[in-house]
């Protein structure tokens, strides 16, 4: 993937930066490696949001610390259910404003949060851990959600907490291009990053030590085994971010409650703006439960 000259800049600082700490100590080149790979960039500073958040119902939450802040829309004609729109990293919730149209035509009562370090929400770092805590605390609080519709890094916190939630409660899950497995973005990560052997085995190391689990565990192909919900997964063959080789051996799985739709040339991002995508989680929607 070609980056741009500022990004080549940031990166190449970083390398340096990692290099310098590991002759210091390879435990700190770790520490240092792992807040990188969980600091969001910037893509835009426009933060102008669309007219719909603004008619909105604002919402506040404290997490670790955290004021964590979101949305909440009634639907004209409510059809009794509730739906949860989490976006991915280095994102916003305004950024699923079709979305958000699309459920409250369909009469569905909808919230959407910041996730932290993110839009409105305080923080400098997110993971899958915050962000999966973050979504069982607004099912908790403003659910329960019959519909979970998320991207990129929210798809694999959505897919991880919904193994936590009580299995007898029926829910959908739209996965738009999720973070597939953890793994391969770390793998991917230390590659990019010209990260040493022994940094790289420090930093999975801490990642097990604060999550209590191994990196494998991180996976959306694990989770949806775990659930019979009806789930739309949805990724492109293109997908640089969260390859599309990733979702194989889910699809290879042929779990019956799984619909996978598959598309090209649309990336990462441009996915969830597509209007046949858009078109194809209205279908999945009007599906019997």
């Amino acid at each position: 993937m070609k980056m741009k000259l500022a990004q080549r800049v940031v990166i190449g600082y970083y390398k340096t930066k990692l290099r310098t700490l590991e002759l210091v100590s390879v435990s700190k080149a770790a520490e240092q490696a792992f807040k990188i790979f969980c600091t969001p960039y910037v893509r835009s500073r426009n933060t102008t949001m669309p007219a719909l958040f603004h008619n909105a119902e604002p919402l506040e939450m404290t997490l670790e610390g955290l004021r964590l802040r979101g949305f909440r829309w009634l639907p004209k004609q409510a059809n009794g259910r509730k739906a949860l729109v989490a976006h991915g990293f280095s994102s916003r919730s305004y950024k699923f404003e079709k979305y958000i149209q699309l459920l409250l035509r369909q009469g569905y009562e909808v919230v959407a949060f910041d996730a932290p370090a993110h839009g409105l929400s305080e923080g400098k770092t997110i993971h899958a851990i915050l962000y999966k805590r973050m979504l069982l605390a607004v099912d908790a609080r403003w659910g329960v959600f019959d519909l979970m519709l998320a991207h990129s890094l929210g798809g694999l916190a959505t897919a991880l907490a919904i193994t936590e939630t009580d299995p007898q409660i029926r829910r959908k899950l739209v996965l738009i291009a999720p973070a597939t497995e953890t793994r391969s973005a770390m793998d991917g990560f230390i590659q990019l990053m010209h990260l040493s052997r022994p940094v790289s085995q420090a930093l999975e190391d801490l990642i097990i030590q604060l999550a209590e689990r191994p990196l494998d565990y991180f996976s959306v192909t694990r989770s949806v085994q775990q659930v019979a919900h009806p789930v739309l997964w949805i990724h492109d063959k293109g997908d640089r971010i969260c390859p599309y080789a990733d979702t194989l051996p889910a699809q290879a799985l042929a779990l019956p409650h799984v619909q996978f739709h598959i598309t090209e040339g649309l990336g990462h991002n441009r996915i969830y703006r597509d209007a046949q995508v858009v078109s194809r989680v209205q279908q999945f929607l009007q599906e019997a439960w």
